[in-house]
């Protein structure tokens, strides 16, 4: 089975769940001999990537140079696996009406001849210039970056390489590729299945940002079928977006296995050797809960005083985040790592004695998977997705940040808990890896095209 993916980060370029679940599923259907094409905007920098053996790297369009290019990047453990990048840059400005003429007019094309591929691919071309003269037009009038622009142009690149690809199905990752997957699945005429791993309503609660909504609405209501990474997010689906249940199917995400289980040597800077170490790693940001994790930090502090409390990750909310800390008189409790990768995650759990996850709408959180892959106890809100999976960890209403609190000082002060969580969670992860997540989307896969 070929698989046409698009994607809007994939490993070096993690800023997220988003990236580690993209690398995870992928890989899992590599060594399940799929074949993927997996599509990403971003152009993979050498020095990013020691372990990605790049094949033709080919310089992508800045504004007003040479003609845009595909470049392919090859993982040596992924072998059925082929990496696209695409140029899309944050200059370009299309509107979402621009962007559905565009298609428009593609589908007509496409209707009115018998071989209408070179004909699309002109087509494209066209519109691709069209853009990059309006992108000069308007960033000399008051237009900067636009990430509704980045979107849209995607989409077209994504067109120009899918009418020179094979493949069976169309799989989009999130709101960003929407368009690009609505649009590919118009030309191709190929089924779409698009994967919701976050809503509007769990980044923004109540305050949506409507024209995020209206794209995640249209490729929800465009895809032959949805899959949500738990039951919390279909019910979102079904509830918020009026898609019928029948079309959404749950998969689970999962977590690699660790290697061989050795503790790396790090040092604990600023943290003396008798201090428990409580950890926050995640996007710094309102979904997350992290004012929730300093009260609780707060609260925990009065009780006990060799405890210190980490948070990884970068966010909007990072600033505020620092000057809460401060306010509390917790800042010098408080130790911030900005955003972590690779080894550095590896040795952050390392250290940690808890892992807490207060997030207030979490569609999944793969990182309560790693932690508990690394033997750490976890602390988890009951308003997230993992929550549907997991049995050994304690769970808390993410506001009610004195039951957050009085866990997190049972675990660090009765060892017994904290080694009962080790055992019996490390034990329960073990069932949770992406081969499994992989083998119920080929079922969904398989599904759509018996029904063609």
């Amino acid at each position: 089975m070929k698989v046409f993916m698009l994607g809007w980060e994939f490993p070096p370029y993690i800023s997220g769940g988003l990236g580690t679940a993209c690398h995870g599923l992928t890989k899992a259907m590599n060594d399940l001999g799929m074949e993927i094409t997996f599509v990403v905007p971003k152009p993979i920098e050498s020095n990013l990537s020691a372990h990605v053996k790049m094949l033709s790297p080919l310089q992508c369009r800045s504004l007003g140079s040479v003609p845009e290019e595909q470049s392919t990047t090859e993982f040596p453990d992924l072998k059925n696996v082929t990496i696209k990048t695409i140029g899309s840059p944050l200059e370009a400005y299309t509107t979402p009406q621009y962007y559905e003429q565009k298609i428009e007019e593609l589908l007509k094309q496409r209707r009115n001849v018998s071989d209408p591929s070179q004909d699309i691919e002109l087509a494209v071309e066209k519109w691709l210039r069209e853009t990059d003269e309006q992108i000069e037009h308007l960033a000399h009038e008051h237009y900067g970056g636009d990430m509704y622009s980045e979107i849209h142009r995607y989409a077209a690149s994504a067109v120009r390489l899918a009418i020179r690809e094979d493949f069976d199905v169309i799989h989009a990752h999130d709101w960003m590729t929407y368009p690009a997957g609505i649009a590919v699945a118009s030309v191709t005429g190929k089924p779409l299945v698009i994967h919701v791993h976050s809503t509007e309503f769990d980044r923004s609660g109540e305050h949506i940002n409507q024209m995020i909504y209206d794209i995640e609405r249209r490729g929800m209501h465009a895809a032959t079928k949805i899959i949500a990474v738990s039951y919390l997010t279909r019910n979102i689906i079904i509830t918020r977006y009026g898609v019928l249940g029948e079309k959404v199917e749950v998969v689970y995400n999962g977590v690699e296995q660790n290697g061989d289980g050795r503790t790396l040597p790090f040092n604990k800077i600023g943290i003396q050797s008798n201090e428990k170490i409580v950890l926050f790693l995640g996007r710094i940001t309102m979904q997350k809960g992290p004012e929730y994790f300093l009260m609780a930090a707060r609260k925990v502090l009065e009780e006990m005083e060799n405890v210190k409390f980490v948070m990884a990750g970068t966010g909007d909310m990072m600033h505020r985040i620092i000057e809460m800390a401060a306010q509390m008189g917790i800042g010098h409790k408080v130790l911030f790592t900005g955003f972590l990768r690779g080894k550095d995650v590896e040795k952050i759990y390392q250290m940690a004695d808890l892992y807490v996850m207060p997030s207030v709408s979490e569609p999944f959180g793969i990182a309560p998977l790693e932690a508990l892959n690394y033997d750490i106890p976890v602390l988890i809100s009951k308003q997230s997705g993992v929550a549907e999976v997991l049995t050994h960890v304690l769970k808390v209403d993410f506001w009610d940040v004195n039951e957050m609190a009085n866990k997190i000082i049972a675990v660090l002060k009765y060892p017994p808990l904290q080694l009962t969580l080790r055992e019996h969670g490390n034990f329960e992860v073990r069932r949770l890896r992406w081969s499994g997540a992989a083998e119920k989307c080929r079922n969904v896969y398989q599904s759509i095209l018996q029904k063609n």
